[in-house]
């Protein structure tokens, strides 16, 4: 099929009389061209509205209108014939006229599979010929399916419509005679449930993604922060709120780069430039059970350790051992309370992985074990770079990888050469840098080869080459080459370090990474990186913070005070506030910056660390508890606002403030002009705890009771949690060896139950603070006895000295 011209003033065909917001761009490789367009038997209208130029589109976020889109009628691939059964629909799809891209698939295998009432897959393969496929481990299982949420419809006009049985609201809508699948391009679109759509990767932006004809590009890569580029992790996925609060999420199980181009029908297109198309869909309901249904497929997080909870301290640039512990003393002397102290590449030799300066560092072993008698943790970092300019059998991290050859090799079959910072150390956990991976050049000391796979047709959201700043994409990896591996580098260098401290220290590896990929929570943590010390990339910390619990991956922090530049009294205090209240909470900055660790920086700093850390470590059980259930059941231990009340649209695009799991708001100051907050209080919270300083206030949710804090709703009720084990040890909720308490309020009755007994320890209990009480009580009975208790409007204070939560407690109070 070809359309006629009519690109320049003719009549336009009925077939290309489309609304603009239902046109889908046949033409996304540049720069367009008319009569390609109308070979691939697609419309050519020239956009009016497009307000950026051709030759920039490759440079923009911003895509406007396409010029060329498919036809009412498109044709690009056939449907002959439909299997279905209970668990399955099966189609071969057949190309029917080119796509423009080389190489099409002849035939495409659909295969639809129903994993259980929530979940479904969605599968697109070349049906003549096996494509790179990840090979991550899938943690799903295909369950009986009595009441599925979802309704599956396939036609042989090729429309294959996924809805929601109880509301009919579409969750995913495509025209499959609109699919590409070529060797390196492949392009689906499909409708969404409404424009309320977070995810798709890491970028410097708010949390909900724009509908406006923006492009997001799925491509790990190491460069600095800034707005509309892709960063450090690509996460395939996303989230979308359905117009009456329920939720739905879809995530693409594929590594090569891609982009995804948001357009306000409202509509998505990903087009990735390898392997399959390999969809899961889940229904939720709610946010919090797609987190749970996303996770469950790709793997829960890892359970952290307790120690990782606490504050930690690093700078690249200490130089020296004695620099560093100056450093943390000075803090402690101060009263900061520290847990971690890092190094940065500074400690290594000459930079060489695996090894520290013999010279500057000479006593670390010594340091790191007298901070092991304190109750203290080191961390040290690696990069993914290994030396090859040291003498033979001098170093041995290269000599052994060389004779095992285990380095990634050149299109020739050679080792490759490229550029980073160039065992007797006791450390607790590794820090992963520049994994995306980074390269100091583009490609290789030798260059790259000049073919296809280097310079595909389509570039996803870049104009330069996808080897910049990376190794060359024709490098070969053990079973496949760079091109499709790229973006699994750091995945996999975080499981086989998960599991080599895992053996090594025979307790919980804590990592934390740069770069990261799909299903990364169950191995690793996450920073966002070198982010500037100014105001505008301490708010971005918040939407990063919360996009990553949403991709399972809830140890996630940022640079406090910020890592480049020279920061300022004022941030740096505002900073160290917010700060405290990151899962992974880390000041660290770069070598040629001011020291900015709390105790440098002067009094006021100082003061809004400790005020805040305090409430931190005071808070640090019920976190804790977030963390298992983040762990057993993939919920996020910092969440945005709509997770609580998705039938609040109010909460939609939140980006200043956010939740320590169900029951703690908590609400920074985040500009440089002002002390005062705006927030937005969604009607279950109550003014039940403030702690303000520099208006840092932390807000207990009703309903939700803490560790001695009760808070109760307006029908005076609250239930809690609380999860505890050693802090250290692997596997302990899996083997049993826990304590569980669970806490609830109902009718001026406090109920505590111990649901599990397997820690033999002491659970100390001295008073519980229960808030949100209308009037003060005449009298209170603990276990049946006469308690002591104070009452300062609006909480009520119930003294429970030389009492253990291992033992059953009740508590009323009469009027």
């Amino acid at each position: 099929m070809v359309v006629d011209s009519h690109g320049k003033g003719g009549n336009i065909p009925e077939t290309c009389s489309i609304p603009d917001v239902e046109k889908f761009d046949c033409h996304p490789d540049r720069p367009i061209s008319e009569a390609v367009c109308l070979k691939r038997g697609c419309c050519y209208i020239p956009a009016s509205d497009l307000s950026v130029k051709d030759s920039d589109l490759m440079k923009s976020s911003f895509l406007g209108v396409p010029s060329c889109f498919f036809s009412k009628n498109h044709k690009g691939y056939e449907i002959d014939n439909i299997i279905r059964d209970a668990d399955h629909i099966e189609a071969i799809l057949s190309r029917n006229i080119s796509s423009g891209f080389p190489k099409d698939a002849q035939n495409v295998h659909l295969n639809i599979s129903f994993i259980d009432n929530v979940n479904l897959r969605i599968k697109l393969t070349d049906a003549d010929s096996n494509r790179f496929e990840p090979d991550i481990p899938l943690h799903y299982k295909i369950a009986d399916k009595r009441n599925e949420l979802y309704t599956v419809e396939l036609g042989l006009d090729g429309l294959l419509t996924v809805k929601r049985k109880a509301t009919g609201v579409t969750i995913f809508k495509t025209n499959l005679s609109q699919l590409v699948f070529s060797n390196q391009f492949l392009h689906l679109s499909s409708h969404t449930s409404s424009s309320y759509l977070y995810g798709l990767g890491e970028q410097k932006e708010g949390i909900l993604r724009s509908f406006d004809w923006m492009r997001y590009t799925i491509f790990n890569q190491g460069d600095l922060p800034v707005p509309h580029r892709n960063l450090y992790g690509s996460h395939p996925f996303y989230l979308v709120l359905e117009p009456n609060g329920n939720a739905n999420g879809v995530f693409l199980l594929n590594s090569n780069a891609m982009d995804a181009v948001l357009q306000p029908t409202p509509a998505i297109s990903l087009r990735t430039i390898g392997g399959v198309l390999d969809f899961f869909v889940m229904l939720g309901p709610s946010p919090t059970d797609v987190v749970n249904q996303y996770t469950g497929i790709v793997g829960r997080p890892f359970m952290v350790p307790y120690w990782s909870l606490g504050f930690h301290l690093c700078k690249y640039g200490y130089s020296s051992l004695d620099n560093t512990n100056e450093t943390l003393q000075r803090n402690l002397d101060k009263g900061v309370p520290i847990d971690v102290q890092w190094n940065d590449i500074d400690f290594m030799k000459r930079y060489l992985d695996f090894t520290y300066d013999p010279v500057n560092f000479a006593k670390l072993p010594e340091f790191v074990e007298n901070l092991h008698a304190r109750g203290m943790h080191y961390v040290a970092m690696f990069s993914p770079g290994v030396s090859d300019s040291e003498e033979p059998d001098t170093y041995p991290p290269y000599d052994e990888a060389a004779k095992l050859d285990l380095f990634v090799k050149n299109a020739t079959g050679s080792d490759i050469e490229a550029k980073v910072w160039n065992w007797n150390l006791t450390f607790d956990g590794i820090w992963l840098d520049m994994n995306e991976p980074l390269n100091f050049m583009n490609g290789s000391e030798l260059g790259c080869p000049d073919d296809e796979i280097e310079n595909p047709q389509y570039l996803p959201g870049r104009p330069y080459p996808l080897r910049t700043l990376t190794i060359c994409m024709t490098a070969k990896h053990h079973s496949t080459i760079h091109y499709n591996e790229h973006n699994l580098v750091a995945y996999r260098e975080a499981h086989a370090t998960f599991d080599a401290i895992k053996e090594i220290r025979r307790k919980r590896p804590f990592i934390i990474s740069r770069a990261s990929f799909a299903g990364q929570g169950v191995h690793s943590g996450h920073w966002s990186g070198d982010i500037t010390s100014d105001w505008e990339d301490m708010r971005y910390t918040i939407p990063s913070m919360l996009l990553f619990n949403m991709y399972g991956m809830p140890m996630i922090g940022s640079d406090i005070c910020g890592f480049r530049l020279n920061t300022t009294e004022h941030l740096c205090t505002r900073w160290q506030a917010l700060g405290a209240f990151y899962p992974f909470s880390r000041n660290h900055n770069d070598f040629d910056t001011i020291d900015q660790d709390p105790a440098a920086m002067g009094p006021n700093v100082l003061k809004a660390t400790k005020d805040n850390l305090y409430t931190r470590y005071y808070l640090l059980p019920y976190f804790y508890t977030l963390f298992h259930r983040s762990h057993v059941y993939g919920e996020t231990t910092v969440r945005p606002l709509f997770f609580e009340f998705p039938d609040d649209k109010n909460t939609y695009d939140l980006n200043e403030q956010f939740l320590w799991g169900p029951a703690v708001l908590i609400l920074p100051a985040l500009h440089s002009d002002t002390n005062e907050i705006n927030p937005y209080y969604p009607k279950e919270v109550v003014m039940s705890y403030l702690y303000k300083f520099l208006q840092i206030p932390l807000l207990l949710k009703a309903v939700k009771m803490l560790l001695i804090f009760v808070t109760l709703n307006e029908n005076q009720e609250a239930t809690g949690e609380l999860y505890w084990d050693d802090g250290d040890s692997l596997d302990t909720y899996e083997n049993g060896v826990y304590n569980e308490i669970i806490f609830s309020v109902k009718n001026d009755r406090f109920n505590s139950t111990v649901n599990k007994k397997g820690y033999d320890t002491t659970m100390s209990l001295n008073e519980i603070k229960v808030y949100g009480l209308l009037k003060g009580p005449s009298s209170v009975t603990v276990n049946g006895k006469s308690g002591s208790f104070e009452y300062r409007k609006p909480i009520l204070v119930i003294k429970a000295e030389n009492r253990t939560l291992l033992q059953e407690l009740e508590i009323t109070w009469k009027y």
